[in-house]
């Protein structure tokens, strides 16, 4: 502490009440609050090898474990609860960044929700500094938004019946880890998260010796060095701490996904088989079916509908624009955009309205939400909108009637990756397949916090136990839970066996791996792999020194000043990972890696080989058998890609698979080929 204070004063020539943080374990550094100069003049230090200013990321926010069968997986593991004593059989440590202790009350405490808490830490150092201490927040760790809590009770807790949402969805919540204990570590204020801060929840974490890290934020990813994600993350990897992170929620764009190192594990979100319907009963038409969490009583008797009726912006029920003249005592057709969407139902509320059908539009065609309106709301797609815009517009008198339903389950196709679910390639490196996988994040019920509404609006004086949340933020603590039924089945896997087994998801035939990875989280699957994917931090050393970064840069990433990257991958596809990212150009038609895999199957078990690949590239793997000896024993495979078009268009966001098989395994590798002009 003495140097970093010395050298802070010595370079700057100003108080060393500026410095903010001081790393030991993510990191090798401190954070401090400098004046543009001062930074300046601590960057010309020879000690100094790089420096950089830090930035905001984001919570990405927009029934899960009986659909995942996680609950029979923890039984099969043997962590029922004892019916005697109470205790669980085994106990591991996991944790939740960024997250929060749930307020205790007498009605609504911590217990009800099923939380073991280990311990819950706030960092707010830079945020403090950021809003110039004017902050009408409480620094604490306790929960004040919702978005905490709900991501560390989906990853672990214990069953908690008669949870409910607002009256729908009841039944019993259920986590994914139900025994496992949870330390807390705040470093999101106001929805936004600062490099520094997470730095340093990350540094005490790895410090406290936890087992999993579940990172629930993200931000915008240009180099590893600069990227306090990226870097805690690896030196966690390095003490054995499985990382997972969500990838994002800026899809359905490509090259939008966050947090892609290949130490992370990267999970995208996908619905699940129940939804959360409402029915619209137009005048003489069929029965159209939207989606709302509204849980009160709808329409009986049909009243009129609407629609712009107002000044400009009426159309999308902005506030001020609706004529309450024309409103009062109707359904409000709302267009999606210009405002939140429970702003609209408030608009339409205030405006007289008595219901509310909220429609995207083709320049607003996103995934439909179902939030907690403040009256009688409905969401629909784009086809529906057209039809009742058309509706309205053409019927004299139109008119509507509204129902609700609590829930239904089996809805098919499930699950579905979802449109906001940030897609690869990770532009950083993009020879190594990103994401890795994706996980229920549609719709989601988990605890919530007493300090905040449903809706998160100021103008909701509602209070939930419960609540119902979408985004990528809502799939990474599902990963996250089911790595530590793994940890405690096989404490001996490093963190990319674990990583492996995960990945083995459900068939992707439906969309490509750039969407969804290797597929669906499947817990049952995950427990017995047969084959795993090892990887060491020499390999990753390799991997980040042939990311062609200064020596400096990669001494950044791996806090050791000794590391001369004499060995480097020449191509980053060389990383013994669980998929294929090819990249080829016209100079470059045939390409070959190699992958090593390691028995954690029956000894004496021998796999055979299946390859499903596109027309436009062969695909040639040696051996085709694999006949493994003891547990534990490694055998390496070479694969052999060759470009049978010159067409590059004919190769390029393909893909197939590499599956090893026997009577009791299937093990498949996604490959994705791109084809870049030289």
């Amino acid at each position: 502490m003495d140097w970093y204070m010395s050298s802070l004063s010595s370079a700057t020539s100003g108080p060393t009440d500026n410095l903010l943080y001081m790393y030991e374990n993510a990191y090798q550094g401190f954070a401090a609050s400098l004046e543009p100069e001062q930074a300046e003049a601590l960057r010309k230090q020879s000690y100094v090898l790089g420096m950089y200013e830090d930035v905001p990321l984001k919570l990405h926010t927009t029934h899960t474990p009986s659909f995942l069968k996680s609950q029979k997986a923890s039984t099969t593991l043997g962590f029922q609860r004892s019916q005697h004593d109470g205790s669980a059989n085994v106990r591991w440590d996991l944790i939740s960044i960024p997250s929060a202790v749930i307020k205790s009350s007498s009605e609504h405490n911590s217990s009800r929700r099923g939380i073991l808490m280990l311990s819950c830490n706030r960092f707010t150092r830079y945020y403090y500094v950021h809003v110039e201490g004017n902050t009408t927040g409480v620094l604490s760790p306790r929960d004040h938004q919702g978005h905490g809590t709900h991501t560390a009770s989906t990853a672990a807790g214990s069953p908690v019946p008669g949870a409910a949402f607002l009256g729908k969805v009841m039944g019993t919540a259920r986590s994914m880890a139900p025994h496992a204990r949870v330390a807390i570590y705040k470093v999101c204020w106001d929805s936004n998260c600062w490099n520094s801060d997470i730095l340093a929840g990350m540094d005490q974490a790895i410090k406290d010796g936890v087992d999993i890290m579940s990172l629930s934020l993200g931000g915008s990813d240009m180099f590893y060095f600069d990227n306090s994600v990226t870097v805690g993350a690896f030196t966690a990897m390095e003490k054995g701490i499985f990382v997972s992170a969500l990838a994002g929620n800026e899809g359905p764009e490509s090259g939008t996904v966050k947090n892609g190192a290949p130490w992370i594990m990267t999970v995208s979100a996908s619905s699940i088989d129940r939804d959360l319907p409402a029915n619209i009963f137009p005048w003489q038409w069929t029965t159209i079916t939207g989606l709302s969490k509204y849980a009160q009583a709808g329409l009986d008797k049909p009243v009129g509908l609407v629609y712009n009726k107002g000044i400009h912006g009426s159309n999308m029920c902005l506030n001020g624009t609706l004529d309450p003249a024309a409103v009062k005592g109707k359904v409000v057709l709302c267009d999606r955009g210009g405002n939140e969407r429970v702003e609209k139902g408030l608009v339409v509320r205030n405006a007289g309205g008595i219901g509310m059908i909220l429609a995207n539009t083709q320049t607003s065609d996103r995934d439909l939400a179902s939030d907690p309106h403040f009256l009688r709301a409905v969401m629909v797609g784009v086809t529906t909108g057209n039809t009742m815009r058309q509706y309205v517009m053409s019927d004299p008198n139109p008119i509507v009637r509204v129902t609700f339903t609590p829930y239904r389950l089996n809805v098919r196709p499930a699950p579905v990756v979802a449109k906001f679910s940030s897609r690869g390639p990770y532009n950083p490196s993009v020879q190594i397949l990103k994401l890795d996988v994706i996980a229920p994040g549609v719709d989601i019920v988990s605890a919530w916090t007493n300090d905040a509404p449903p809706t998160k609006s100021p103008f909701d004086k509602r209070r939930v136990q419960f609540n119902i949340e979408s985004g990528t933020s809502m799939s990474c603590p599902h990963v996250s839970g089911l790595a530590a039924l793994l940890r405690a089945a096989h404490p001996e896997w490093s963190t990319s066996a674990i990583k492996r087994p995960i990945t083995d998801g459900k068939d992707s035939s439906v969309a490509d791996p750039w969407t969804l990875g290797s597929g669906h989280v499947d817990p049952q699957e995950a427990l017995s792999p047969g084959l795993v994917y090892n990887l060491t931090r020499d390999d990753y050393m390799a991997f980040i020194c042939g990311l062609n970064y200064t020596i400096e840069q990669v001494q950044l990433v791996v806090r050791d000043p000794s590391v001369n990257c004499s060995r480097k991958f020449s191509n980053l596809g060389e990383l013994n990972y669980p998929s294929f990212s090819v990249i080829m150009n016209e100079n470059r038609t045939v390409i070959d890696y190699a992958r090593e895999v390691t028995n954690v199957g029956a000894p004496g078990s021998t796999y055979q080989v299946a390859i499903a690949t596109p027309r436009s590239v062969a695909v040639n793997v040696q051996p085709m058998t694999l006949a493994f000896g003891p547990v534990g024993d490694k055998k390496r495979y070479t694969v052999t890609f060759a470009a049978n078009s010159t067409n590059g268009t004919d190769i390029d966001k393909t893909y197939g698979f590499i599956t090893w098989y026997n009577r009791e395994h299937r093990v498949r590798t996604p490959m994705v080929f791109t084809y870049m002009l030289s």
